[in-house]
């Protein structure tokens, strides 16, 4: 596994940009059905909630919060859906 969170390979991308909260996190739990155990997610938001909201989902939900990476407008978030 990367150190380097930029390297990452998203299986599933949501492009939740644009949305207001909670509609980055709803989009989110949908596409994690569609996620594999051990396979990465990756939401594109430009809502300052999701980088608090999409952490404490993952926790709760027992998936691995990878990060985020800022990018122009918007940032990116990682998480690892677990078992």
């Amino acid at each position: 596994m990367t150190s380097d969170i930029s390297l990452l390979k998203a299986d599933k991308i949501v492009d939740a940009r644009g949305m207001s909260c909670p509609g980055p996190l709803l989009a989110a739990k949908k596409a994690m059905t569609e996620v594999k155990p051990g396979q990465v997610l990756e939401v594109k938001s430009s809502d300052a909630g999701t980088l608090r909201d999409l952490p404490l989902w993952a926790n709760k939900m027992g998936y691995a919060f990878l990060g985020i990476l800022e990018e122009s407008g918007y940032t990116r978030i990682f998480v690892r859906k677990g078992k």
